[in-house]
């Protein structure tokens, strides 16, 4: 039976410091949040975090999916565990 981990409780500023150190680049900010990209071979993945306010479940799980970051529930504990909150 798979084991399931809960997603840490986290910000949305503390997501776009992990994301920026595991090389996402900031291209735009509005005051909603901040837009990051990644070049990933041939293209850019794009995504926007708010800002200033915890990240409800959906939310950061819709992040973290493949139309987004594509990182995952495990590309974001790995972060966390190498960077820290």
């Amino acid at each position: 039976m798979p084991q399931y981990t809960k997603l840490p409780t986290i910000s949305g500023d503390q997501l776009v410091a992990l994301l920026i150190k595991d090389a996402w680049e900031p291209c735009g900010q509005r005051t909603h949040g901040v837009g990051l990209k990644k070049k990933f071979r041939d293209r850019y993945r794009v995504t926007v975090i708010p800002l200033n306010r915890t990240l409800v479940d959906f939310v950061l799980s819709s992040i973290l999916g493949p139309q987004q970051t594509g990182i995952g529930k495990k590309g974001l504990l790995d972060l966390v565990n190498k960077y820290g909150l």
